[in-house]
């Protein structure tokens, strides 16, 4: 815990006192998706992740400029340096441009995050736009004796690097065991003979005649390797040494690896903290096409899917995500999406009644502590699981006063409603299930569900029933738990 913000560093592995290279400006990368596909649930996690950092460090008066990217080249199947374009593989079976795959799956990804409320990054740009870059880049890593050309492509020199570099001090891998693990046999499966060394990665490769993106180098008519990419568009916006690369844990080798030994290759310092969020399970299991479990993130807000009893809104997807550690695997079950729907429509309802509620002369309760105790989780590597459970306390209170259980002071309640509201929507980023601070019907529907409450407490049970089956009918469910009475729309 501490005043200050400290975030896990995976490559000391170790949790560190963010201190940016050039205050008050903080420079931070996402790798963001390869658009091939519509997006899956995988690529909410990061996106939410990074997205409530922005929000946090602006909070703090940070200038931020965040940059996520988009490949729309050189990523190739099963993340190899042979095979084809995994977007032009669509655009061959679909009898379309390339570059229509890209934008067509760049724009739904766009539209997902856009309902989950994340904030649109700084700059966010496409590896097609910066081949110059990326050769610019090929060219210095070659100079500096990291790089050989074989037979039209370009490949990095891992063995070379490794005489005076770790090459694995980001994933923990060992050159030693890497060597081991790359013999003869899979040199020659793989169709890596031009390598010097089965662990050499694609700078550029020399496209064959069948290959449709593709542009002139020194070297050959061909295309990036899907490491370099990240590399030259994080240099050019952010510089040669910047402070936050983020990114899944699935990238961490050999993506992220790869990008810490071409930028070194370069004589530029790596990124300052390295950020890395875990993967999401399906009912215990990995998503996998061979299991039939991936949810793509439409599919969750439409409730089409085999796996989904029901559809669940962008909020209760975003909330969900928040309740587990970004550092920590997240499950997902419909078990566990209801419960999260229900706690964020509480937190909303909560919102809502705290700007109105009674004051008194005094108070029951240390808001300024509980205000202390948000900043300390949030600074405590983004404990957003705590942040929220502490919310949860601040929802209670709220509820008890309104019941005039407990009292509050006018200057305490500012602080409470500010707080709430600036924890809850600014940072977080959450906002009514409805799509936009609908703050009359939740004003209207706080209003019908005390009267309900009023009812039970005066064992009017006929009233109570009446207007649960009343809001039934018009399409709103009443939910009772133990803190008092929510809402949703069906």
């Amino acid at each position: 815990m501490s005043s200050r913000l400290h975030i896990y560093n995976t490559l000391s592995k170790q949790t560190e006192e963010f201190q940016p290279i050039n205050p008050p400006f903080v420079g931070m990368y996402l790798c963001g998706p390869t658009v091939y596909g519509d997006p899956h649930l995988g690529h909410s996690r990061g996106a939410v992740m990074m997205d409530v950092l922005f929000r946090y460090l602006t909070h703090l008066d940070y200038k931020v400029r965040y940059v996520r990217n988009i490949t729309d080249v050189g990523h190739l199947l099963n993340d190899a340096d042979e095979g084809e374009d995994k977007i032009g593989k669509i655009a061959k079976a679909n009898q379309v441009e390339p570059m229509e795959v890209a934008q067509q799956y760049t724009n739904a990804y766009h539209n997902a995050l856009q309902k989950m409320n994340v904030l649109p990054p700084s700059i966010e740009p496409r590896a097609s736009g910066h081949i110059i870059e990326q050769i610019e880049m090929v060219q210095e890593i070659i100079t500096n004796g990291f790089g050989y050309e074989s037979n039209g492509s370009v490949y990095f020199d891992v063995l070379k690097y490794a005489e005076t570099n770790d090459y694995g001090k980001l994933s923990g891998r060992k050159i030693e065991d890497l060597i081991a693990g790359a013999g003869e046999e899979r040199r020659v499966l793989e169709g890596q003979e031009e390598k010097k060394n089965p662990n050499d990665f694609a700078l550029w490769k020399k496209a064959t005649p069948e290959h449709i993106m593709k542009w002139n180098s020194p070297w050959s008519l061909g295309f990036p390797g899907w490491h370099i990419e990240c590399s030259a568009m994080s240099e050019k916006y952010l510089g040669k040494q910047f402070d936050i690369h983020a990114g899944g844990m699935d990238l961490l080798f050999p993506h992220h690896e790869s990008e810490i030994a071409q930028t070194t290759a370069c004589k530029h310092n790596t990124p300052k903290y390295w950020m890395h969020n875990n993967m999401i399970t399906i009912n215990g299991q990995k998503m996998a096409k061979s299991l039939n479990n991936g949810v793509l993130i439409e599919e969750l807000f439409s409730g089409d899917h085999h796996l989904l009893e029901q559809a669940y809104t962008p909020m209760t997807l975003r909330f969900f995500l928040l309740q587990a550690h970004y550092r920590s695997t997240l499950d997902f079950s419909n078990e566990a999406l209801q419960a999260a729907e229900k706690g964020c429509q509480r937190l909303m309802n909560a919102a809502a009644k705290s700007e109105g509620l009674p004051t008194s002369e005094s108070s029951d309760m240390d808001v300024r502590a509980w205000k202390g105790k948000l900043y300390e989780q949030m600074n405590n590597d983004m404990a957003t699981p705590q942040v929220i459970a502490t919310l949860f306390e601040a929802a209670k209170w709220i509820n008890e006063i309104d019941a005039k259980k407990l009292k509050i002071k006018s200057a305490d309640k500012a602080i409470l409603h500010e707080t709430f509201h600036t924890f809850s929507f600014g940072i977080l980023g959450l906002h009514s299930e409805e799509g936009g601070n609908n703050e009359a019907l939740d004003g209207v529907m706080n209003m019908v569900l005390d009267i309900r409450k009023s009812a039970k407490e005066n064992k009017d049970w006929p009233t109570a029933d009446k207007i649960r089956d009343g809001l039934k009918e018009a399409g709103v469910e009443v939910m009772d738990g133990k803190e008092g009475s929510t809402y949703k729309l069906k």
